[in-house]
Protein backbone atom coordinates (compact mmCIF):
# COMPACT_ATOMS: atom_id res chain seq x y z
CA UNK A 1 0.00 0.00 0.00
CA UNK A 2 1.36 3.41 -0.95
CA UNK A 3 1.88 5.89 1.86
CA UNK A 4 0.66 9.42 1.19
CA UNK A 5 2.49 11.25 3.94
CA UNK A 6 3.00 14.24 1.68
CA UNK A 7 -0.75 14.75 1.13
CA UNK A 8 -2.06 14.79 4.66
CA UNK A 9 -5.54 16.08 5.32
CA UNK A 10 -5.65 19.75 6.23
CA UNK A 11 -7.04 20.46 9.69
CA UNK A 12 -10.55 21.89 9.82
CA UNK A 13 -10.80 25.60 10.49
CA UNK A 14 -13.38 27.70 12.22
CA UNK A 15 -14.65 31.00 10.86
CA UNK A 16 -11.95 32.61 12.98
CA UNK A 17 -11.52 36.27 13.82
CA UNK A 18 -11.39 37.33 10.17
CA UNK A 19 -14.89 36.36 9.01
CA UNK A 20 -16.14 39.93 9.48
CA UNK A 21 -13.21 41.42 7.59
CA UNK A 22 -13.98 39.17 4.63
CA UNK A 23 -17.79 39.21 4.72
CA UNK A 24 -18.72 42.50 6.39
CA UNK A 25 -15.66 44.76 5.95
CA UNK A 26 -17.60 48.02 6.40
CA UNK A 27 -18.85 46.74 9.75
CA UNK A 28 -15.22 46.40 10.85
CA UNK A 29 -14.36 49.90 9.69
CA UNK A 30 -12.94 49.06 6.26
CA UNK A 31 -14.75 51.34 3.81
CA UNK A 32 -15.11 49.32 0.62
CA UNK A 33 -17.73 48.48 -2.02
CA UNK A 34 -20.01 51.26 -0.78
CA UNK A 35 -21.52 49.00 1.88
CA UNK A 36 -21.60 45.40 3.01
CA UNK A 37 -23.45 42.82 0.93
CA UNK A 38 -26.71 41.73 2.52
CA UNK A 39 -27.08 44.77 4.75
CA UNK A 40 -30.22 45.92 2.94
CA UNK A 41 -32.80 43.40 1.73
CA UNK A 42 -35.16 46.08 0.44
CA UNK A 43 -34.14 48.09 -2.60
CA UNK A 44 -37.37 50.09 -2.86
CA UNK A 45 -41.01 49.96 -1.73
CA UNK A 46 -41.80 46.32 -0.95
CA UNK A 47 -45.02 44.33 -0.94
CA UNK A 48 -46.43 42.80 2.23
CA UNK A 49 -45.75 43.36 5.91
CA UNK A 50 -42.39 44.89 6.71
CA UNK A 51 -40.85 43.38 9.83
CA UNK A 52 -37.67 43.44 11.89
CA UNK A 53 -36.12 40.15 13.02
CA UNK A 54 -33.50 40.43 15.74
CA UNK A 55 -31.83 38.08 18.14
CA UNK A 56 -28.64 36.94 19.81
CA UNK A 57 -26.51 33.83 19.47
CA UNK A 58 -25.74 32.25 22.87
CA UNK A 59 -23.12 29.63 23.69
CA UNK A 60 -23.65 26.70 26.04
CA UNK A 61 -23.08 28.84 29.13
CA UNK A 62 -25.69 31.39 28.08
CA UNK A 63 -23.07 33.94 27.10
CA UNK A 64 -23.83 36.05 24.00
CA UNK A 65 -21.41 35.51 21.10
CA UNK A 66 -20.19 38.89 19.97
CA UNK A 67 -18.44 37.62 16.85
CA UNK A 68 -21.25 35.60 15.23
CA UNK A 69 -22.53 36.31 11.74
CA UNK A 70 -25.96 35.31 10.45
CA UNK A 71 -27.17 34.95 6.87
CA UNK A 72 -30.82 34.47 5.96
CA UNK A 73 -32.68 33.42 2.81
CA UNK A 74 -36.42 33.73 2.35
CA UNK A 75 -39.24 34.26 -0.15
CA UNK A 76 -41.13 37.52 -0.47
CA UNK A 77 -44.53 38.21 1.05
CA UNK A 78 -46.23 36.17 -1.68
CA UNK A 79 -44.00 33.15 -1.08
CA UNK A 80 -41.95 33.76 -4.23
CA UNK A 81 -38.17 33.67 -4.54
CA UNK A 82 -36.23 36.14 -6.72
CA UNK A 83 -35.23 33.46 -9.21
CA UNK A 84 -35.45 33.10 -12.95
CA UNK A 85 -36.69 29.54 -12.31
CA UNK A 86 -39.66 30.62 -10.18
CA UNK A 87 -42.68 29.14 -11.97
CA UNK A 88 -45.45 30.45 -9.70
CA UNK A 89 -45.11 34.11 -10.61
CA UNK A 90 -42.76 37.06 -10.47
CA UNK A 91 -41.14 37.86 -7.13
CA UNK A 92 -41.13 41.35 -5.64
CA UNK A 93 -38.43 43.19 -7.65
CA UNK A 94 -37.61 45.42 -4.65
CA UNK A 95 -36.83 42.52 -2.33
CA UNK A 96 -33.57 40.53 -2.51
CA UNK A 97 -34.57 37.59 -0.32
CA UNK A 98 -31.06 37.40 1.17
CA UNK A 99 -29.48 39.20 4.09
CA UNK A 100 -26.32 39.14 6.20
CA UNK A 101 -25.88 40.57 9.68
CA UNK A 102 -22.94 40.48 12.07
CA UNK A 103 -23.71 40.44 15.76
CA UNK A 104 -23.21 43.71 17.57
CA UNK A 105 -19.70 43.71 19.04
CA UNK A 106 -21.03 44.75 22.47
CA UNK A 107 -24.39 42.97 22.81
CA UNK A 108 -24.05 40.27 20.14
CA UNK A 109 -27.47 41.18 18.70
CA UNK A 110 -28.11 40.71 14.98
CA UNK A 111 -30.84 42.56 13.09
CA UNK A 112 -32.64 42.10 9.76
CA UNK A 113 -35.05 44.58 8.21
CA UNK A 114 -37.14 42.34 5.99
CA UNK A 115 -40.71 41.29 5.12
CA UNK A 116 -42.94 38.60 6.61
CA UNK A 117 -42.44 35.68 4.20
CA UNK A 118 -45.30 33.93 2.49
CA UNK A 119 -45.93 30.17 2.48
CA UNK A 120 -44.02 28.07 -0.04
CA UNK A 121 -44.86 24.62 -1.42
CA UNK A 122 -43.18 21.42 -0.22
CA UNK A 123 -42.10 19.03 -3.02
CA UNK A 124 -45.24 16.92 -2.50
CA UNK A 125 -47.54 19.93 -2.87
CA UNK A 126 -48.23 20.61 0.80
CA UNK A 127 -47.55 24.16 1.95
CA UNK A 128 -44.74 25.06 4.30
CA UNK A 129 -45.48 27.62 6.96
CA UNK A 130 -43.93 31.07 6.51
CA UNK A 131 -40.31 30.75 7.53
CA UNK A 132 -36.82 32.12 7.04
CA UNK A 133 -33.76 29.93 6.56
CA UNK A 134 -30.79 31.00 8.70
CA UNK A 135 -27.10 30.11 8.62
CA UNK A 136 -24.86 30.74 11.63
CA UNK A 137 -21.07 31.07 11.64
CA UNK A 138 -18.77 32.13 14.46
CA UNK A 139 -15.38 31.42 15.94
CA UNK A 140 -15.41 27.85 17.24
CA UNK A 141 -17.98 26.59 14.72
CA UNK A 142 -16.26 24.33 12.18
CA UNK A 143 -19.22 24.04 9.81
CA UNK A 144 -21.95 26.66 9.52
CA UNK A 145 -25.17 25.75 11.31
CA UNK A 146 -28.50 25.79 9.47
CA UNK A 147 -31.81 26.45 11.15
CA UNK A 148 -35.22 27.90 10.35
CA UNK A 149 -37.09 30.84 11.78
CA UNK A 150 -40.84 30.25 12.03
CA UNK A 151 -43.33 32.68 13.58
CA UNK A 152 -45.27 32.05 16.76
CA UNK A 153 -48.33 33.88 15.40
CA UNK A 154 -48.73 31.39 12.53
CA UNK A 155 -50.26 28.59 14.62
CA UNK A 156 -52.37 26.93 11.92
CA UNK A 157 -49.65 27.04 9.28
CA UNK A 158 -47.03 25.77 11.73
CA UNK A 159 -49.27 22.85 12.75
CA UNK A 160 -49.57 21.79 9.10
CA UNK A 161 -45.91 22.37 8.16
CA UNK A 162 -44.38 19.15 6.77
CA UNK A 163 -40.87 19.98 7.99
CA UNK A 164 -41.93 20.76 11.56
CA UNK A 165 -43.97 17.54 11.58
CA UNK A 166 -40.79 15.55 10.94
CA UNK A 167 -38.97 16.85 14.04
CA UNK A 168 -38.64 13.87 16.37
CA UNK A 169 -38.76 15.79 19.64
CA UNK A 170 -41.82 17.98 19.22
CA UNK A 171 -41.25 19.58 22.63
CA UNK A 172 -38.26 21.39 21.09
CA UNK A 173 -40.28 23.13 18.36
CA UNK A 174 -40.48 26.38 20.37
CA UNK A 175 -36.73 26.82 19.69
CA UNK A 176 -37.68 27.49 16.06
CA UNK A 177 -40.32 30.14 16.79
CA UNK A 178 -39.67 33.87 16.54
CA UNK A 179 -41.61 35.64 19.25
CA UNK A 180 -43.42 38.89 18.63
CA UNK A 181 -42.02 41.70 20.78
CA UNK A 182 -43.98 44.56 19.24
CA UNK A 183 -45.86 45.36 16.07
CA UNK A 184 -43.61 44.27 13.24
CA UNK A 185 -40.76 43.20 15.56
CA UNK A 186 -39.82 39.56 16.19
CA UNK A 187 -37.08 38.10 18.38
CA UNK A 188 -35.32 34.86 17.49
CA UNK A 189 -32.48 33.91 19.83
CA UNK A 190 -30.18 31.07 18.82
CA UNK A 191 -28.77 28.74 21.49
CA UNK A 192 -25.83 26.63 20.35
CA UNK A 193 -25.99 24.24 23.33
CA UNK A 194 -27.80 23.72 26.59
CA UNK A 195 -31.41 23.04 27.61
CA UNK A 196 -32.76 25.55 25.08
CA UNK A 197 -30.53 24.40 22.21
CA UNK A 198 -31.97 25.51 18.88
CA UNK A 199 -32.90 22.81 16.40
CA UNK A 200 -30.32 22.71 13.61
CA UNK A 201 -30.88 20.97 10.29
CA UNK A 202 -28.44 18.65 8.52
CA UNK A 203 -28.53 20.11 5.00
Amino acid sequence: MQKLDYLRESPSQTAGPYVHIGCTPNFTGIDIYGGDLGTSMKTGPVQGEEITVKGTVFDGTGTPLRDAMIEIWQPDAAGLFPSANETRGTADPNFTGWGRSPGDMVTGEFTFETVKPGAVPFPDGRMQAPHITAWVVARGINIGLHTRIYFEDEDAANAADPVLARVEHQNRLPTLLARKEADGVYRFDIHLQGPNETIFFDV
